[in-house]
């Protein structure tokens, strides 16, 4: 695809259902104020488990958005999906009527789908035989369903997919969303991403591979990226969406713009199945690809909104990388993990990111790292620390990584 048949595309939509909020405006009010999002696990019983900490969505009716026989049909993810989505179609103020229906597709990414439906059945499935298991287990549980759904919700016939790429799962369906616009394949995009993988099952096995945090008894201070003293990520849940649109059509509806999206870049570690490589070769790779994508230098890059997951691995392995890839300038850029606020979504963490990145364009703020007081040696950026800053925010980057060596950088400007 050549530069000059490039459709621009631009953000007119958010939607965010969060760990520090349930719609957009709370949630970047909890991100600019520094609000912790992380507590103990309410949604089941955790003594049991060496973790017993998450950010849990608060509060969350989805009967708000949705009868309650189609919530009762949806796993806790989905639900997620299509709520944040309809907010963000309605902030759009999008109409998908039949003249426009086959030109809005959806791109919802998972890491995980619905893991609690399946244990649940798995339970029945033991204690009451198979012909107990629910007809609608297998429609419940697999990923794709929040995208389905969301289409079945706003009505959107367009382009269709789910990208199933571990906690890189939300950034790249915002990124093949991205794709499909500027290549005149769809007028606008409903993308992003969802996850409701609290669960015992899904704690035990994450807690197996020692990358969880243990510090059960200061759950506020437990997800503390680039900090000397961190101990594991924490998990989270929830949904972010954004609505992505081809310039012209956007402007012939006078919608409002929140910025624009210029690149993406995608890569692989071809490394290993959940340890980044060393140095950060792979994730340095999508960061150049999305700045050469989008056309722009390292230079005009302000802020970044890191991967940063608060795991020993993972937060040195991201510096390297944004050293790697952006140079000297690297020193002068504002990066910061909004994981420290609302642990990590998994396969949702790329979409509720990519809304605080739009949000910190538009908004000329950005959001803080909390927890960082005893900085890692080997992290040695300007992670904004604890307290949110005043800045025009040009150009910024979102990164995400994921197992099995997945590297997304987005890029969006503001727009002109």
């Amino acid at each position: 695809m050549t530069d000059f048949i490039r459709k621009r595309v631009v953000v007119t939509g958010v939607g965010a259902l969060t760990p520090i909020g349930n719609t957009p405006a709370e949630y970047w009010e909890g991100l600019i104020s520094g609000r912790n999002g992380i507590g103990e696990i309410t949604l089941f019983d955790a003594s049991r488990h060496d973790c017993r900490i998450a950010g849990e969505v608060k509060n969350f009716d989805p009967h708000e958005y949705m009868e309650r026989k189609e919530a009762k049909r949806m796993d806790r993810f989905a639900q997620f999906g299509v709520s944040a989505a309809k907010q963000a179609v309605a902030d759009a103020q999008l109409v998908i009527n039949d003249l426009n229906a086959e030109q809005i597709g959806v791109i919802i990414g998972s890491g995980v789908g619905g893991i609690k439906v399946l244990e649940d059945q798995q339970t029945i499935y033991l204690d009451r035989g198979p012909d107990r298991c629910s007809p609608f287990m297998i429609p419940m549980m697999i990923a794709n369903m929040a995208a389905g759904l969301t289409a079945i919700h706003t009505g959107a016939k367009g382009p269709n997919s789910c990208s199933v790429t571990a906690c890189a799962a939300g950034s790249n369906a915002i990124g093949e969303a991205f794709r499909l616009i500027q290549g005149g394949y769809a007028q606008a995009m409903i993308s992003g991403g969802c996850e409701a993988a609290i669960t015992p099952l899904s704690l035990a096995g994450f807690a197996s591979a020692r990358t969880l945090s243990t510090r059960n008894n200061d759950p506020a201070h437990a997800s503390r990226p680039f900090d000397k003293d961190r101990d594991g990520f924490v998990m989270g849940e929830g949904a972010g969406i954004l609505i992505l649109e081809e310039l012209q059509h956007a402007l012939s509806r006078k919608a409002r713009i929140y910025a624009e999206i210029i690149g993406y870049g995608m890569t692989c570690d071809a490394y290993h199945m959940t340890s980044p490589v060393p140095g950060g070769e792979g994730a340095a790779r999508a960061i150049q690809l999305a700045l050469k994508d989008g056309n722009i230098l390292p230079e005009q890059v302000i802020y970044v909104n890191a991967h940063g997951t608060s795991t020993p691995m993972n937060d040195p392995t991201e510096t390297a990388a944004m050293k790697k890839a952006l140079g000297e300038h690297a020193y002068k850029i504002a990066v910061s993990s909004t994981k420290s606020m609302t642990g990590h979504l998994l396969g949702g963490s790329g979409g509720i990111e990519a809304v605080a990145t739009v949000l910190a364009i538009a908004n000329d703020r950005i959001p803080p790292t909390i927890n960082l007081e005893n900085p890692d040696p080997e992290c040695d950026l300007d992670y904004v620390p604890n307290t949110s800053r005043e800045a025009k925010v040009e150009v910024a980057l979102s990164n995400s990584f994921g197992f099995g060596g997945h590297n997304v950088t987005l890029a969006f400007k503001k727009y002109v």
